[in-house]
Parts: structure tokens; sequence; C-alpha cells
């Protein structure tokens, strides 16, 4: 059947492209099993040198082969506050050269290997039982069914060789570029993957169906097509990420335009650093059985095609490199505004990279570092309302409760999202880990908020403690503090080596409250405090202890015995 709408080319093409996208997926998410702790490492070197930004960039899509994830990443960065407007354009822009390395995998003449890509995969993430092997098999996997995908797309158009009304669609690609870039930038908006539209312009081109000129027009169309989704990933969020992802459509855009200018120059360029004929066609059984292909297809029109994307990518970054701030003036312009800073609002954590779990889970852990440094914060003005007495302190604290309570909820809820998306074991343990943490930082903001109220209590009813009871409370609540201050440094720093000592920490605050309890009692004995006071005192140092058994907990969840 070769009809305009045959029945053959549809189902394959779906089916080929199905394949295709299942295959980078599972590939992709293998990769970022065997590389997350890395992606963190490459992450953490980011600087203000665009040149470094533009290489991290460039190091985290090849790990990760999606340029897309990580635009989408970066938009979430700059929403954050944790990446310049600067920065992010200089990583954005290695994305783009990272991006190709897919497309350069692809141009190997390794088809024949698909299959047994497919057959070894499966058979290392069913039987494995060590979990590098099997992220292994994965990947195997994931690039064993891309390639089938790719096979199965080329063999669609196989029958439509012949076809009057197919080359008459295809001669208006090869003959006005300006709508080969509109085909190729619609494409890939609608599949969402510039990988996959480099994987339909090959299938045409080796097929003998597009010429190089017009392959080349379609690749210069999908560099614009694929900055709509960190567009589209930018919608509402701050200014300066709407600035960063409407600085990626600028620099593709303006890209692709000067390089339509001079198309016959950059043909000539890449034909010349390309070994091989792009134009070369298999015409005869034996070419064919020469080149390893069918007859029709073009034999080194693949290479030339990699390396039109790859080039493309790196002459426009060497371009716009040196004039980011120019670049980043011009968003600027285009997105007026300052940004409002909210009090209640997730800092580090956005579910625009939920698709890249190890770097979704650091973004948790930031998040949850934020959380302790806030109960910290909480503890700490705790400590003070109840020395000064100062009612005018109980809104904030009031505030910094609230955000615990949020922070809670949030976090978690994201946690539970990362652990529904495929991840490592490792990751996994992370994920129990940091929502122990969480949970128990919550804990030690409702304690707080117990011991104001208890303060509160104290100044409507007048109640005044002794003087070796104010020493006393004041002695345990030190302890308490200085616990869960080392706990949030150890936290910060992944610290593994903190048990014993958080150990004494915790037993040093129960000892002492088991102490002041019977120091309390004796006092009552004696006729040196009233009940009412003594309630007071009673309940105060339960909520300190309480505050030390959580801090104990978080350390135990640290070190992964939670």
């Amino acid at each position: 059947m070769t009809g305009f709408f045959s029945q053959d080319l549809l189902f394959g093409l779906m089916g080929g492209l199905g394949l295709f996208l299942f295959g980078m997926k599972i590939m992709s998410e293998g990769l970022q099993k065997v590389a997350g702790n890395r992606m963190r490492k490459i992450l953490a070197a980011l600087t203000n040198n665009r040149y470094v930004a533009a290489f991290v960039g460039l190091a985290v899509t090849a790990i990760i082969q999606s340029s897309s994830a990580t635009t989408v990443m970066v938009v979430g960065f700059v929403n954050a506050g944790l990446m310049s407007l600067v920065q992010a354009i200089g990583v954005v822009l290695g994305a783009n050269i990272g991006t190709t390395i897919t497309a350069q995998l692809i141009a190997f003449k390794i088809t024949k290997f698909a299959l047994p890509a497919i057959g070894i995969g499966t058979l290392m993430k069913l039987f494995c039982k060590d979990k590098k092997n099997i992220y292994l098999g994965e990947i195997l996997l994931g690039f064993g069914i891309l390639f089938y995908g790719m096979s199965v797309m080329k063999e669609a158009f196989d029958p439509i060789k012949g076809s009057e009304q197919f080359r008459q669609v295809f001669l208006l690609v090869d003959n006005h570029p300006l709508l080969a870039v509109a085909i190729g930038a619609l494409m890939t908006v609608i599949v969402q993957s510039s990988s996959a539209t480099i994987g339909i312009t090959l299938a045409l081109a080796t097929s003998g169906l597009i010429s190089f000129e017009g392959s080349v027009a379609l690749i210069l169309g999908e560099n614009i097509g694929t900055t709509v989704t960190a567009n589209l990933a930018a919608i509402g969020t701050n200014v300066a990420a709407r600035r960063t992802a409407l600085s990626h459509f600028l620099f593709n855009f303006l890209g692709v335009t000067y390089m339509l200018v001079l198309l016959p120059y950059f043909v000539e360029f890449v034909n010349a650093i390309t070994p091989g004929d792009a134009d070369l066609v298999v015409t005869t059984q034996q070419q064919a059985h020469e080149f390893g292909l069918a007859v029709g297809d073009k034999p080194y029109i693949a290479r030339h095609i990699a390396n039109t994307h790859t080039l493309f990518n790196i002459i426009n970054t060497l371009v716009f490199l040196p004039i980011i701030g120019v670049l980043a003036n011009l968003a600027t312009r285009l997105v007026p505004g300052k940004d409002s800073q909210l009090d209640f609002q997730l800092k580090y954590i956005d579910s625009r990279v939920l698709n890249t779990p190890p770097l979704a889970l650091s973004q948790a852990r930031s998040e949850t570092n934020r959380m302790a440094l806030l109960a910290l914060e909480c503890v700490d003005e705790t400590l003070q309302f109840l020395d000064k007495a100062d009612l005018r302190m109980l809104e904030s604290l009031r505030k910094k409760e609230d955000l615990l309570d949020l922070l809670q909820r949030e976090i978690i809820d994201f946690l539970v999202a990362i652990s529904q998306r495929p991840i490592s074991q490792e990751a996994s343990r992370e994920i129990s880990s940091l929502m122990h943490v969480v949970n128990d930082l919550e804990k030690i903001g409702d304690y707080c908020e117990n011991l104001w109220q208890l303060g509160e209590r104290r100044i409507e009813q007048r109640i005044r403690f002794s003087s070796v009871a104010e020493a006393e409370v004041a002695d345990l609540a030190q302890k308490t503090r200085e616990f869960v201050s080392f706990i949030q440094k150890a936290f910060e720093r992944r610290d593994q080596t903190i048990i014993e000592k958080a150990q004494f920490m915790e037993n040093q605050i129960d000892t002492l409250e088991a102490q002041l309890r019977d120091n309390h009692i004796q006092r009552l004995n004696t006729g040196e405090c009233s009940v009412n006071p003594g309630l007071i005192f009673i309940d105060m140092i339960h909520n300190f202890e309480k505050i030390g058994d959580h801090t104990h907990s978080i350390a135990r969840a640290i070190i992964g015995k939670k």
C-alpha cells in the first residue's frame, strides 16, 4: 500500500517513534541512576564563570541525554534563586551541545546490534542482583529499543520511495528552507523530544526521501522547537526563570536566523569535514551489499546530519558565550518586572525536575536542610522569648512554625512523587531517611510552640520561677539548643560519624531532665516551690527533653538507621 496515507507508513512511523522515545526514556533513566551522584558534584562545581557553566550544561546533558530535562532543571534552579540568569544561560548553551551526542550515537551503523542489545539488557535487568549491573542492563535495553525503533521508522518509509505524492511533499522541504525549519520546529514541539525529530530526519534522509540540504533545515527548526519545553516549564515561575527560558529561545532562534543566511557555506563546511559524500545514493544491490544498506539509502548522510547538529550548536555557543551579558539584558528588557519574595514558598524543590530523580532528590535534601535551619531558628527564638518575656515576638514564632508545617507537607509530597519514578535502591533509602528527618523537624517546631505557649501562660498569670529553677531551665535549654545545632550541621555536611556524640548529647539531656524533675519534687516537699509554677516547670523541661528525642531520631536517620 503506497497511498499518501499508507497504513504501513502510519503504523510503522507511530510504532517506530514510540519505540524510539521509550528506548530514550529507559536509557536516560538508567544513565541517571548510574551517574546521579556524579551529576550532583558537577552541579556543585558551578561558578559564575560562563565557560565553566557551559561545560557543566554540556556534561549534565551528556549524562542524562536530554537537553529539555537540563533546561527545565535550570529554570527550576533560577526560580529557586540557586542560579543567576548569566549562569543559567551558560548552562543552557552547553546543554545544546550535550544533546547532540544522541545524534552522533544514532549515526553509527549499529542497527543490526539492536536486538542482541535488547536481549542482553533484558537478561541483565531481570537476573542480575548487583544494582550497578541492573542499571547497565537498563541502559543497554534502552539503547537497543532506541535503535530498533529507528529501524522500524526507516522501514516504514521504504515502500513510499516511489510515491509521486510524497516526492512532491519532500521537494517542498528541499526547495523551501524556511518551510523545512517550520516543520522541524513543529515536529519537535509535538513529540517534545529533539532526539526523536533527529531520528525521523535520519530515517527520511537515509531512505533518500529528502536531500542533505533539506535535512539541515529540519535540524535548524528542531533547535527552535526544543526551546518550547523550557518556556512551557517557565509558566507560573518568577521573572528570572521566565527570562532564562526566553534566553534559550532567543539564542537558538537568532542562531538559526544567521545560519539560514549562511546555509550554503555551512553545508559546504560540514561536507568538507565529514568523510564521504552525503549525496551518494545506493542504487544497485552491489553497492547496497558494500555499504550494508538498502537500495535507495544514502550511506554517509547519517554522519553528515549528526555533524550538522553538533557543529551548529558548537558554533552558536561560541558566538553567544562572549555576549551572554547582552543576551541577559535583552531578555530582561523583553520580560520586565521585579520578583516578589513571599515568606511562605518553597525555595529549592521544583516539580519540573521530577523526571530527573537524582537532581530532584538533591533539591529535596536542600529544602530539608532549609527546614532544619528554620527549626534551629525556632528553637533560638523560643529561648529568647522565654528569657525576655516579650509577647511581640510571638508573631514571628507563629510564622516560623506555620512555615515548618508547610515545608513538611510539601517536602513529603515531593519525596512521594520521586519515589514513584524509576529510582535506585540507594535513592529509595535516602527518600525514607529524609521523610523521617522532615517529620522529626516538624515535631521540634510543635514542641517549640508548646514552650512559647507555656511562656505566654507565665506572663499572663504573672508566674515567677525561683532563681534556681530559672538556672536549671536555662541549662537544659542550652544543651538542647546545642544538640539541634550539632545535628543540623551534621545533616548539611552528610556526616556519618556522629552517632556516638549524638547519643552522648541525648543521654546528657535525658539525665539532666530526670535530675531537674527530682530537684523540683524536693523543692515542692520543702515548700520552696508552689503548685502552679511547678506544673509549668515540669511541662517545660518535658518539652525540651522531647526536642532532644526527635533530634536524636534525626541523627539516626542521617546514618541510615531509620
